[in-house]
Parts: structure tokens; C-alpha cells; sequence
């Protein structure tokens, strides 16, 4: 039985507003070649991927059993395949489970998310709160984080010129991204007159409609040197998930990020977060969440996140290189966005944003309106 997991390669599409011109089949595919020239990985069913673990949602993809949609394109036609219809980076939880169970050797996992298909992302939000007495009057995951923007920005002195100084450092980071979304470059002063979302929550603070895909092979520590020589390692994994009515919540509380982030940091023997951890991707859906997030995952003092920023905790933690969340990724794939930043960083492929000595990182992700399902997974080169 495996006692580590590596993350062999990955691959992945560039986040775009639209992918008109391909389906989500063809947007996998551009992905799953990649994986199988990098590694040479066969379907061989005592040797190679028996098992492949997908992310997918039906009311995104606008079909039931959104899965059977892609069984062909990621080879998982006669063999196990699993769906994870939660936040991407519980896939990579899954695909841990698998190999340290002994179950599987290697683990191939894809997703895909065309927000753009739908009317309206927070009509499909919409759908996933109380339906008593939250889905009829309009409660949907943006306007319920407006909710906690109000009461965060008030406890942690967080203010516009701070959610600004968010927006235009993640576009800025992304420009060094070759897989982020392509963004206007703005200004504070313009994200500050942006027009108002869901009070306090302004267009700009806001992440835009994005569609992408991706690929991760995964493999027990005893075969890695078949698929790689620059083997990225899942040490700690953490989930958790608050109350689902949001009257029965304390939304300053951090409370289910804090206790993922403990999990993961168990598990993978970190002591303190601030000296053990040289570099943080989090899924920042709208700019008050960066501070917040930081919060919970130990890098920032609790109730103080204005003072966080204005002290150069973003840059002194390494938060977010890649443009994070907020410059655009799909709801369901956050997680595994900030995952395969923090491969690159770790493998030494992240060019011109690339930190020199990172040893360990942390991806973080969130779904449900305020966070209320938050994820933590720690790597190491």
C-alpha cells in the first residue's frame, strides 16, 4: 500500500470567456493527449488506468448524468469511473482515497465547466439552496457572499480601496499566466466605479464566466518513475462543510475552512503555515474572499484582513501568482486550478511567475454560497 501520492503530469486548456467553436468532448481531448505523450500511461488493465475519476455538473452541462457525456473521450469505457459533482479539488481527495487504499496504482482524473452554455450562473446557483425558503426569493452563491462581504468587511476592516487593490493585482499576475483568462487590465479608480452587483459586490469584484478543462495523472509512490522524474506530492487533505441554511450560519466564522485547513495540515506534519508553506493558491470567487480565505488557512491574523494587505501579505505569502479564482475560472474547477499552480510552482514550470525554493504549497477551494464547502490540499516537490 502506497504511503505517498504523486501527481505525475498535468494538462490543461486555456481559460476562455467561450469556447463556441468546441464542445467539452473536444475541449478533454485537448487535454488527454497531452497526458497520455508526457507519462506513455496505457489503459492496460493490470498495469495502466483502471479507474478515472471525472468533474462534472448537470445543471452546468444541462443534462442529467453529465458524466456519461465524456466516458469515451477520457477512456473510461469499461472501466471504473466516478463523478465528482463537488468542487474539483475533492477529486484529488478521491483519487488520494483510491491509491492509499490500495485500490489503484494510478488514477486518471479529468473535468470540464462551460458556464458560458447557461442563461445565467446564478439561475444554476439558485438551485442549490433551501428551496423553502432561500431558492424562492433569489438567494443564489453570489448575492449569499454579498451577505458575507458586509459582515467580513466590517470585522476585518477590509475597504474598497482594498478589494480594488485585489482586483488589479490578480489581472496583473495573470498576465504572466499562459493559461489564464485574458483580461482587460484596469485601475483601481475604475474597479472602484465598476457598477454594483449585490451590495457590496461590484462587477469587477467579482470572477468573470469562464469555460476550461484539465487533466491530472495521479500514481502510487511505488510506480512514479514509470510516468515522471519530477514527481509533485499530495501530503494532506482537509474538507469540511458548514450548515446548509444560511440563517443557521455565522458567516464571519471561517468555520469550515478552518477546520479543513487543520485536517490537511495534520496529515501532512505542518506546524505553522507561515513558516512551513511558501506559497498559496486560493479561490478567491469574489476579492473580499482572498483575505478571508488567508484567515483561514493560518496566514492571516483573525479579524484583521485590511491589515493583512496593507502589511503585503499577498505578496509575502505568495498568494494567488496565477491570477487566482478572481481573474476567471469555472465555479466547479477552481480547486483544481490552484492545484496545478501549485504543480507548476513545485515542478519548476511556472516561468516568469516561478518562486525560486518553493518546497510546499497549499490549494484551497470553496463552493456553496459563503464558502460554505471549503477544501485544503497540501503538495510538495
Amino acid at each position: 500500500m502506497s504511503k505517498r501520492i504523486a501527481v505525475c503530469a498535468v494538462a490543461q486548456v486555456k481559460n476562455e470567456p467561450e469556447y463556441a467553436h468546441m464542445r467539452f468532448q473536444n475541449m478533454l481531448l485537448e487535454c488527454f493527449e497531452p497526458i497520455m505523450e508526457q507519462t506513455g500511461v496505457t489503459f492496460d488493465m493490470e498495469r495502466g488506468i483502471r479507474n478515472i475519476i471525472t468533474c462534472s455538473d448537470d445543471v452546468f452541462d444541462a443534462r442529467t448524468i453529465s458524466d456519461n457525456g465524456v466516458t469515451d473521450v477520457v477512456g473510461a469505457h469499461f472501466r471504473g469511473e466516478e463523478k465528482m459533482a463537488q468542487e474539483s479539488i475533492n477529486g484529488l481527495g478521491y483519487a488520494m482515497a483510491c491509491i492509499l487504499s490500495g485500490h489503484d496504482d494510478v488514477i486518471l482524473f479529468m473535468g470540464h465547466c462551460k458556464e458560458s452554455q447557461g442563461e445565467s450562473r446564478r439561475m444554476a446557483t439558485n438551485l442549490a439552496c433551501d428551496p423553502f425558503y432561500c431558492r424562492p426569493v433569489g438567494m443564489d452563491f453570489q448575492n449569499v457572499d454579498a451577505l458575507q462581504a458586509r459582515e467580513y468587511m466590517e470585522k476585518s476592516g477590509v475597504t474598497e480601496e482594498h478589494l480594488a487593490k485585489i482586483v488589479v493585482r490578480s489581472r496583473k499576475n495573470a498576465k504572466k499566466n499562459p493559461y489564464a483568462r485574458e483580461n482587460r487590465q484596469v485601475d483601481e479608480k475604475e474597479v472602484m466605479n465598476s457598477p454594483m452587483y449585490a451590495d457590496p459586490l461590484r462587477e469587477l469584484h467579482v470572477y468573470p464566466v469562464t469555460d476550461w478543462a484539465y487533466g491530472i495523472l495521479l500514481c502510487c509512490e511505488e510506480r512514479v518513475k514509470e510516468f515522471t522524474k519530477k514527481p509533485v506530492w499530495l501530503t494532506g487533505y482537509g474538507s469540511c462543510m458548514d450548515r446548509y441554511f444560511i440563517g443557521d450560519r455565522d458567516l464571519c466564522s471561517n468555520f469550515s475552512l478552518k477546520q479543513a485547513a487543520q485536517r490537511a495540515y495534520a496529515r501532512a506534519g505542518i506546524k505553522d503555515p507561515r513558516k512551513d508553506v511558501q506559497l498559496f493558491e486560493l479561490s478567491d470567487h469574489a476579492a473580499y474572499q482572498l483575505p478571508m480565505w488567508a484567515e483561514g488557512v493560518g496566514i492571516a491574523d483573525e479579524g484583521k484582513g485590511g491589515k493583512w494587505i496593507d502589511d503585503g501579505g499577498m505578496e509575502k505569502f505568495n498568494v494567488n501568482l496565477s491570477g487566482g479564482h478572481l481573474n476567471g475560472n469555472p465555479l466547479l474547477l477552481g480547486g483544481a486550478a490552484r492545484a496545478i499552480e501549485c504543480y507548476y510552482q513545485l515542478s519548476g514550470q511556472a516561468g516568469d511567475r516561478q518562486v525560486k525554493g518553493v518546497k510546499r504549497a497549499v490549494a484551497q477551494a470553496a463552493t456553496g454560497g459563503a464558502g460554505q464547502h471549503q477544501a485544503v490540499i497540501v503538495m510538495e516537490a
